[in-house]
């Protein structure tokens, strides 16, 4: 998918907020000159094409009583895929990378309970076949991260 100069001025403008309103789409789609099925419908083919794996809020479990944690698997290259959508299919992972070391596949889980985490890990184990080792949070640093499209 090669993006238009509508689909980057959705992804700049997304990635300064999202009203929470009634008609949320219809209000960014109204500031952007576009109609709300069409806001919606280029989100989707976005998110079809992969240009976007996501599109929603980020919640601090931690500030709502939960918890998370960011975990990691050396995953051999053979099995990365399969590994991947085990790992991706549960819902308490919030999000999954891919990198370029030993430790390959990245992904973060959030949960109601600390104890909770430890579990979906161990299962993870299980269910992959590949040690899921998890870095709970030390301290917490905002980096404010934004792409320009």
């Amino acid at each position: 998918m090669i993006l238009d100069d509508t689909d980057r001025a959705i992804l700049n403008r997304l990635q300064d907020g999202f009203p929470i309103a009634p008609e949320p789409f219809a209000m960014v789609a109204d500031e952007l000159g576009l109609s709300e099925a069409d806001l919606i419908a280029r989100l989707e083919a976005m998110k079809q094409a992969r240009v976007i794996t996501r599109f929603g809020p980020f919640f601090d479990a931690t500030a709502m009583g939960g918890a998370f944690c960011l975990c990691a698997i050396a995953v051999p290259e053979d099995d990365f895929e399969t590994v991947l959508t085990k790992v991706n299919a549960r819902p308490e992972v919030a999000h999954n990378y891919e990198r370029t070391h030993r430790l390959n596949m990245w992904f973060v889980l959030a949960t109601e309970t600390q104890e909770e985490i430890d579990r979906v890990a161990e299962e993870l184990t299980r269910e992959t076949g590949h040690k899921v080792l998890c870095f709970p949070k030390l301290q917490e640093f905002f980096i404010g991260f934004r792409v320009a499209a």
